[in-house]
């Protein structure tokens, strides 16, 4: 024990901040689900980051993510599996649905130290080029 902390001091922030990415993790994939974009806004921080490797797209800044999640095509359903967390980082394996067709994704999230989520890196199985009709919300790499 290192000798100027209180038993349990840094270790219990460390827990308080994973403990609180666990539930924002939770919170972004059960709004996004209820489609509650307001629940789903007040996550995020203004300068959110969020990528797709598998598409090559990039959204940067609060306004435009939440606009791409409200125009995304199709009756899509996301279920959470598992959310593992440590300290501001978390990643969700998440059960989706577009219709009748089903697949896993894993979702990485960074969180600032506010508590609100500033990157969102989502991985899906396949690579795949993206539906028109959002390219004034991304950019491509």
């Amino acid at each position: 024990m290192h000798p100027s902390r209180e038993p349990g001091e840094a270790g219990g922030r460390r827990t308080d901040e994973t403990a609180a990415s666990r539930r924002a993790a939770h919170a972004y994939v059960e709004s996004a689900e209820r489609r509650d974009w307001e629940s789903f806004a007040a996550l995020l921080a203004e300068d959110v980051v969020y990528e797709m490797p598998q598409t090559r797209e990039r959204i940067r800044g609060k306004a435009a993510f939440v606009q791409f999640n409200m125009d995304y095509p199709g009756d899509w359903h996301l279920e959470v599996r598992r959310i593992v967390a440590d300290g501001r980082r978390a990643a969700a394996w998440l059960a989706a649905r577009v219709g009748d067709e089903r697949q896993d994704a894993c979702v990485w999230f960074e969180f600032s130290g506010a508590g609100l989520i500033s990157r969102v890196t989502d991985f899906w199985p396949e690579p795949y080029e993206p539906p028109a009709g959002r390219e004034h919300l991304v950019e491509r790499w």
